[in-house]
């Protein structure tokens, strides 16, 4: 740090000029700016005198009457110039600073700025706990009102999740980082797929439309066709009991399960990677199968399909203008998003359509045949004890009614897809 980046830290913080400076070390008059601490032979620990001259001369006006005071700090306030240089001294921490306050970051070579931006956000910090107690003496004045007791509760819970999710946010942000699924060049009877590894499905599945590109639908056996239930449910056209599949210079037997309602073409299940003992080693960023190495896809190469269903994500509110994905936990930083959804919705060059052509005139125009009405599929009954089992558990209102529809009622598969 050069002697000019002290004169402006000493200017942030107590709005002294730099011309009006005289620092001063084991009694000597320090005066060249442009070299550093080091070179002025100040150590780490030693003291420096600093002398304010006002240099425009003196007046009647008494010196504190023409000087700005500072921002006077609180006793448990910190001191915002000290922790701009720390975050300068470390890299590391700057560079975690600019994931989570990117504002704060752009400020942190500008003592004032960042000074500036470091007060507004704790005064907005403490405007925000000064409502939320006020709100809760308000609820207090009634102590016997049960309604204003679940309001504090519910507030006090929400307070303990922000300070959870800034505690993670500070000391584990990689848990907020977006894991990309594990995907494969693969072949099946020589038309090349991208094949999703899942070690948690049971079978090997793949959709109706790659099961025609890839020329092995008319083996479907229809016997095998039924209702796939998990969280939600899928039909099953039936099976492909053997065809081939490439993967890597590999050339295995495989059987295939023909089920609609997945986004994905070709998903190799459980059964495929038992049956040939094959080992995702995540180190290598590989699949190990039969002693083959083959490595899984960049995030550049897998399917669009998952960068759509990233857009479409909801998301919740972060701290500091980020927003955090609900299903992934991926934080994104200040709009972010916005720019996501905009360029989701720029239509793409629609191909030239060719004019109509006019239809022969006919005696009598047939009114349209009414679209025949689809019946409403059957609400499952939920109990109300169900659901507040489940809540009382951690889960939210909604997640609770969700599962318990996919689990047809039931608590305890209902928990299990919650939680597990």
């Amino acid at each position: 740090m050069t002697l000019a980046t002290l004169r402006e830290s000493i200017q942030a913080e107590s709005t002294i000029p730099p011309t009006s400076q005289h620092l001063y070390h084991n009694g000597r008059l320090i005066s060249d700016d442009a070299q550093t601490m080091e070179q002025h032979q100040i150590k780490d620990g030693d003291m420096l005198a600093l002398h304010v001259r006002d240099m425009r001369g003196s007046t009647g006006v008494p010196e504190q009457a023409r000087r700005p005071q500072p921002r006077r700090r609180g006793a448990n306030e910190q001191d915002p110039e000290l922790i701009r240089l720390q975050i300068l001294g470390q890299p590391a921490v700057r560079a975690q600073l600019q994931r989570q306050h990117p504002e704060l970051a752009a400020a942190v070579d500008n003592p004032a700025r960042f000074a500036q931006i470091f007060h507004d956000s704790q005064d907005r910090e403490q405007r925000e706990r000064m409502e939320r107690q006020r709100e809760i003496e308000r609820l207090n004045d009634d102590p016997f009102n049960v309604e204003n007791q679940r309001k504090i509760e519910e507030m006090i819970r929400q307070e303990r999740v922000m300070e959870n999710l800034q505690n993670a946010m500070e000391h584990n942000p990689e848990v907020f980082g977006r894991v990309h699924m594990l995907y494969l060049d693969v072949a099946v009877n020589g038309h090349n797929v991208k094949a999703l590894v899942d070690s948690g499905a049971q079978a090997t599945i793949m959709s109706p439309a790659c099961a025609e590109e890839c020329g092995i639908m008319r083996l479907v056996d229809t016997r095998f066709a039924g209702v796939a239930r998990g969280v939600g449910t899928a039909n099953i056209i039936g099976r492909v009991h053997s065809a081939q599949i490439k993967i890597g210079n590999l050339f295995l037997p495989c059987s295939f399960t023909v089920m609609e309602g997945k986004s994905v073409d070709l998903l190799l299940g459980l059964d495929m990677l038992k049956r040939y003992q094959a080992t995702i080693d995540l180190a290598k960023d590989k699949l190990i199968i039969q002693g083959e190495e083959v490595p899984f896809l960049g995030e550049a190469e897998i399917p669009k399909e998952e960068e759509a269903a990233i857009v479409q994500e909801p998301t919740l509110p972060g701290p500091d203008g980020t927003t955090i994905g609900q299903r992934s936990g991926a934080v994104l930083p200040p709009g972010e998003q916005q720019q996501q959804q905009q360029q989701q919705r720029q239509p793409a060059a629609a191909p030239p359509q060719p004019a109509p052509v006019a239809a022969p005139p006919t005696a009598s125009a047939a009114p349209p045949a009414a679209a025949p009405a689809q019946p409403a599929a059957p609400r499952i009954q939920i109990s109300p004890q169900a659901i507040e089992s489940l809540v009382s558990m951690g889960a939210t209102r909604e997640q609770a009614i969700q599962a318990l529809q996919a689990a047809d009622g039931n608590a305890d598969v209902a928990a299990s897809l919650i939680f597990f």
